[in-house]
């Protein structure tokens, strides 16, 4: 028996059920959310951070969320200024894609504590614009800010390729709650999300990133059902890949074996 590989499994279940446990994904319908200051950056409630999808079947943070180098970056790059088209479509599908984050309270089930929503660019603007609209100001205030009704439609509902987000801002301004004690709890008990999403180091991505491209299988990506799950494409990257796996092998022997 291992058992270094019983434990880093037993660490990898847990920070699965610790992101599990502290993300907000909105149910069908409507539900009424209120975007809370967040703790570890009280100047910016707003966390963007950068993930490439579906490598394989899993998800993994991009150190260029925190200002590091990323070995699947760097290849994606190379591959997309390759002069192939096929190479272009495999480095832009392997590049960073934002996510945005946001602390919320979901209103009914405060007592969960804050946990975060991730959204893309459409809503991202949205909030941005109201956040800055003077007559809105500053949402997220403690005291005076305002709650946010977050009306989400599937794909299936909506009979389209893509699910749909809508928001709409409630006009009373209201404190985020009446309970001191939950307050002091819900603004100052807040994980960090970097804690929840823990990034690899380079050499480790550039092991990812050489497995993908000889077709071996990764188990140590955040789950795909974890994070926001990209709409595939008309031909999966892996597939595409088979086509220039050749060029794509060169454009990694350059970049990491010169």
């Amino acid at each position: 028996m291992d058992i270094n590989a019983i434990k880093a499994r037993l660490s990898q279940l847990q920070d699965s059920n610790t992101r599990v446990s502290n993300l907000w994904k909105p149910p069908a319908g409507q539900t009424q959310i209120r975007i809370v200051p967040y703790l570890h950056n009280k100047d910016n409630p707003f966390i963007e951070l950068f993930f490439h999808y579906q490598i394989g079947s899993k998800n993994y943070l991009s150190p260029i969320s925190n200002g590091r180098p990323d070995p699947i970056e760097e290849f994606s790059q190379k591959l997309k200024e390759g002069g192939s088209r096929d190479d272009y479509q495999i480095g832009k599908k392997l590049e960073a894609k934002m996510r945005t984050f946001a602390p919320v309270v979901v209103r009914g089930q405060e007592s969960e504590g804050v946990k975060f929503w991730g959204f893309g660019k459409t809503v991202y603007q949205e909030l941005l614009s109201i956040n800055t609209d003077p007559d809105y100001f500053d949402i997220t205030d403690a005291m005076n800010g305002r709650d946010i009704v977050v009306e989400f439609k599937t794909a299936e509902e909506l009979g389209a390729a893509f699910p749909k987000t809508n928001i709409r801002v409630k006009p009373n301004q209201t404190p985020i709650t009446e309970d001191a004690d939950l307050m002091e709890k819900l603004l100052n008990n807040q994980k960090n999300l970097n804690e929840i999403y823990k990034e690899k180091t380079y050499e480790e991505l550039t092991s990812v990133l050489e497995s993908w491209i000889s077709g071996k299988s990764e188990d140590e990506g955040e789950e795909s059902k974890e994070t926001f799950k990209p709409a595939p494409a008309t031909a999966p990257v892996a597939e595409t890949a088979k086509s220039t796996v050749s060029s794509a092998t060169d454009a990694f022997d350059d970049l990491f074996n010169s």
